[in-house]
């Protein structure tokens, strides 16, 4: 593949939470991926199956790797297991680390473990907030405006800026 721009969601609520937001920086810089920039630190509450756990920490990162999109979901999966994410668990339920690949380029990508752009990004106010603040006029390869879906999103999913740019 050749080199693309992508964007990474991070996020941690368990052990100390920022720590672990940089850490798989320098993590995902061993395999491959150069982070270009970071969002600011989000404190987030729990979304999905699990809603009893601690708030999370969440950013976004742009990034720029020559990884196609399986190599690249790889190199999330390793460094999650590098800061001590175990395989398995329950889903949306708590972690150390959790790296998303949210976009690579304009790709479209359908695959058992990888579907891009990520099937949920548009629809949660922790991934489209800092994805934003990286790039206001960021939209989905379809041409659709992140920036609309963040604009129709109901009541919810409080987003708290909490530190700055990890980057």
């Amino acid at each position: 593949m050749t080199r693309a721009v992508g964007y990474l969601g991070l996020g941690s609520n368990v052990g100390d939470r920022l720590a672990n937001l940089e850490h798989a920086i320098t993590a995902l810089e061993g395999h491959d991926v150069r982070v270009l920039a970071s969002s600011s630190v989000y404190e987030t509450e729990p979304v999905g199956l699990v809603l009893d756990q601690r708030d999370f920490l969440n950013a976004c990162v742009r990034i720029e790797t020559e990884l196609g999109p399986e190599e690249l979901l790889a190199a999330c999966k390793q460094a999650e297991r590098e800061l001590g994410r175990e395989p398995g668990g329950p889903r949306h339920g708590p972690r150390p680390i959790d790296v998303d690949v949210l976009l690579l380029g304009a790709l479209e990508h359908r695959a058992e473990r990888l579907v891009l752009p990520h099937p949920e990004a548009s629809s949660r106010r922790f991934v489209l907030v800092p994805l934003l603040e990286l790039d206001p006029a960021l939209t989905s390869p379809d041409g659709s405006s992140l920036a609309d879906s963040l604009a129709s999103l109901g009541p919810g999913q409080e987003v708290r800026r909490v530190a700055p740019p990890l980057v």
